[in-house]
């Protein structure tokens, strides 16, 4: 007969540690439920966002398009007052410029008294100044927006005997002035070396190259390339107007180069 040992019969039941709860108590070993983000995470998530915002926006304005407003009537009827402009920043850098192109520029200390008469509160200039510079708010302030009229080396001169403006010899015909007189203002120029000869669309209403010659010949009044902020592409504002600007090659397609 063979023993049994004790390790042979029936597992033995082990006791019951539970201890009583009460009702609606929480087991200490139960795992807790997950915490909600704390506010400190959420901030930090937050100015992270903001930095890449900012930072995509400051890239896109510095070498992509970059906004401006029309803060007076000197290219009308082409640009209104008010108009919200697109300004493309891959020209000139990227690619060539040529008659009848819109552009920006900054203006020369020559021409300082034309841009508008500033008298925002120095704390608003400052934030608004930090929001152009990030590409939030549409530039303005000391830039100047003109039509190329001559290119380095171009001879401008107003006006033919059928009162047109010439380039090189070559009387053209400006759709872009409307009804207005191509210059009240005769002059006679050549566009010096890394220039260009800028005019306003509304001729009678437009302080641009003209105005800053003083008799020059083309020396004071013509803009340094390195001076222009891009090219104008389009009305981005407002709704009615937005449209991508019109090309007026064909108005110099005859003039030769000098």
């Amino acid at each position: 007969m063979t023993s049994q040992r004790p390790d042979d019969g029936p597992a033995a039941q082990e006791p019951d540690q539970t201890a009583e709860l009460a009702p609606g108590a929480i087991p200490e070993d139960a795992t807790p439920p997950a915490k909600k983000q704390s506010r400190g995470s959420f901030v930090r998530e937050l100015v992270i966002i903001v930095v890449i915002a900012l930072g995509l926006s400051f890239l896109v304005k510095t070498f992509v398009v970059q906004p401006y407003y029309i803060p007076s009537a000197s290219m009308e009827n082409t640009l209104d007052i008010g108009d919200r402009i697109l300004v493309s920043k891959f020209t000139p850098q990227h690619s060539p410029l040529h008659r009848g192109d819109v552009i920006v520029f900054e203006a020369p200390p020559s021409w300082a008294s034309d841009t508008p008469a500033d008298h925002t509160p120095e704390y608003k200039k400052i934030v608004r100044d930090a929001l152009e510079f990030l590409g939030i708010l549409p530039g303005g302030g000391d830039h100047i927006v003109k039509r190329i009229i001559g290119m380095p080396g171009d001879h401008v001169k107003c006006c033919s005997a059928n009162g047109e403006l010439m380039v090189n010899g070559v009387a053209i015909s400006e759709p872009y002035i409307g009804s207005n007189a191509p210059s009240e203002i005769p002059f006679n120029i050549t566009v010096p070396a890394g220039e260009v000869w800028v005019m306003g669309d509304n001729r009678g209403d437009s302080a641009d190259s003209r105005a800053h010659d003083d008799g020059s010949g083309g020396r004071l009044g013509s803009v340094p390339m390195k001076d222009i902020s891009g090219q104008v592409v389009a009305i981005a504002w407002p709704i009615d107007r937005i449209q991508a600007l019109k090309s007026y090659a064909y108005v110099f397609a005859k003039v030769p180069n000098p």
